[in-house]
């Protein structure tokens, strides 16, 4: 995310006076709200949305994950390097390829 954009979100939260409320449990919570009303936008159909529905909602996951990394101290190429190291683990090529199936399953 290019730092004028990070700026921007976190100056709407300062000059707001929201950090008070920012909580990582009510961030978490908003992330799961915000997440389902995405998942909205596709209830009764997987090809006919409304994409500037589905931004909408998707920059509002953004930045409320934005936000809990702030919160806690976190940097997102750190915490996702870490994951993708782990699901690559998880998820061998040669096992995982073309399947869909859980990692134990494979």
């Amino acid at each position: 995310m290019r730092q004028e954009t990070l700026d921007r979100i976190r100056r709407f939260t300062e000059e707001r006076d929201w950090d008070k409320y920012h909580t990582p449990a009510n961030l978490a919570k908003s992330i799961s709200i915000e997440a389902n009303e995405l998942l909205e936008c596709f209830q009764w159909s997987d090809e006919n949305y409304d994409l500037a529905h589905v931004k909408e909602e998707l920059a509002d996951v953004i930045v409320y994950c934005r936000n809990l990394l702030d919160k806690l101290g976190l940097d997102e190429d750190e915490i996702v390097t870490e994951k993708m190291g782990k699901n690559e683990a998880k998820y061998p090529v040669e096992k995982a390829k073309g399947k869909a199936d859980k990692y134990d399953k494979l």
